[in-house]
């Protein structure tokens, strides 16, 4: 059997005179090492994809943080702070992928950016800058410090029994896990489940509740030094396991056509 492909959507970025499709290695290479699959990496290019014949090839979906945020127009927000980086084509792309493949039952690992896409995707709304909401501490990074700082652990969040996530890390109730963003949930979309929770009460993971294999997002990194984290490793794992169970139920069902 060969090895699932998982899609991996890549941003736009400007190098100089040209923009480029990118997608940072540490996302790509923690499918392949975690999740034991093979990264697929979809330029954005919005509504020309086919999706019918793209979905149709692949075996699961993982969505990546990015520096770029969601624009506002699709939760019904105008922009807050226009000096904050945007990638409308990521948004053009990754928006209705995440539609086509829930309704497939392609398994789904959504992280920061990609957490805030799912919900968006479903309905949901977004805190354009958490640390100005009362009540809710500031989630970003200090970035004065080195990446080994900033993607250290900060915080702890609080899993909620019975859940995915709770049942992928045995029975765990609190994990640490590392900060780095600027906007989170505020509206959960309809037919999300809370997973984790941070202490001032932010949504830090949730499931897609009739998702029919494994379905998650977290706004933490566990992408992060992956071998180094054994509650990250058992996310990937979990998720890289649904591919190949995904994989094996679609080609018995290729079989089956007459």
């Amino acid at each position: 059997m060969r090895s699932p492909l998982v899609i991996v959507p890549a941003c736009t970025m400007q190098q100089g005179a040209h923009p480029y499709y990118v997608a940072q290695m540490k996302y790509v290479d923690a499918v392949l090492n975690g999740a034991a699959c093979l990264p697929l990496i979809l330029p954005a290019q919005g509504v020309r994809i086919d999706w019918d014949a793209l979905l149709t090839a692949v075996d699961g979906v993982m969505l990546t943080g990015s520096p770029s945020n969601v624009h506002p127009d699709h939760y019904g927000q105008a922009l807050r702070n226009p000096a904050l980086p945007l990638d409308p084509v990521r948004d053009a792309t990754t928006l209705p992928l995440i539609r086509a493949a829930l309704e497939r039952g392609l398994p789904l690992f959504a992280i920061c950016r990609g957490m805030q896409e799912v919900n968006v995707a479903l309905g949901g709304t977004l805190h354009q800058a958490v640390q100005e909401n009362a009540g809710f501490n500031d989630h970003r990074e200090n970035k004065t410090l080195s990446l080994e700082e900033q993607y250290g652990p900060v915080h702890a969040v609080t899993l909620m029994p019975g859940g995915l996530m709770a049942r992928v890390l045995e029975g765990a109730t609190r994990i640490s896990v590392n900060s780095l963003h600027g906007q989170g949930i505020d509206r959960l979309a309809p037919g999300l489940r809370v997973e984790a929770v941070a202490d001032d009460g932010l949504v830090e993971a949730y499931s897609v509740a009739n998702a029919p294999g494994f379905a998650l997002a977290v706004q933490w990194h566990p992408e992060w030094r992956l071998a180094d984290n054994p509650v990250s490793m058992k996310l990937y794992a979990a998720f890289g396991a649904a591919c190949r169970q995904y994989q094996s139920q679609r080609k018995e069902r290729v079989h089956a056509d007459p």
